[in-house]
């Protein structure tokens, strides 16, 4: 039977930390989805990889999925915990797609979420918090993000915000709000 957690929350709070106690918790067969893209260039990047991987069971399967991520879900085996880390980086690898075609991507994903068999963890960043970007990008990416996170936690069976290092269940807190489609054009 399928379950699909979102644990969402700001940078360094914890998020990944908890994604991977839960995947751990399942006693399944993990496969970590990790969406960012190696650049051997960028020594700060490789070593928050570096630090992931060292919190990472060795016997968890890693594939690294920067774009097709609904394909990877499509074949998940019913019996495995698949866990995503990061949503945001994941959005990021999209910015150069326009609407339709953005949109059409996210809707695939969602679909897929939904009628999987195996167990989903999602790990999402929380960008809405602060002021309005001053730049276009910017704004793209956080509305994206933001009605994705929405959406998917909707279609979730729990939603967590961790936040400075404590983990909030959200749907002991609160409850979802319909989801309404903006126009964003």
């Amino acid at each position: 039977m399928s379950q699909i957690i979102l644990v969402t929350g700001p940078a360094r709070s914890g998020k990944s930390e908890w994604a991977e106690t839960l995947a751990t918790e399942t006693q399944l067969h993990v496969v970590y989805v990790a969406t960012g893209n190696q650049d051997v260039n960028d020594t700060e990047w490789q070593k928050r990889i570096q630090n992931h991987q060292l919190r990472r069971p060795p016997n968890w399967l890693t594939l690294e999925v920067p774009r097709n991520l609904s394909h990877v879900i499509a074949d998940a085996h019913p019996h495995s915990c698949i866990l995503v880390d990061s949503l945001g980086t994941w959005v990021a690898n999209y910015l150069d797609m326009n609407e339709e075609t953005w949109s059409n991507i996210a809707q695939e994903l969602l679909e897929t979420v939904g009628i999987i068999a195996a167990k989903i963890i999602f790990v999402a960043e929380e960008t809405g918090w602060g002021v309005i970007p001053a730049y276009p990008l910017g704004r793209i990416f956080r509305d994206r993000l933001g009605n994705l996170v929405r959406q998917l936690s909707v279609i979730s069976d729990t939603a967590y915000l961790v936040t400075g290092g404590y983990v909030l269940n959200l749907g002991r807190l609160g409850f979802p709000l319909p989801i309404v489609q903006e126009d964003t054009n």
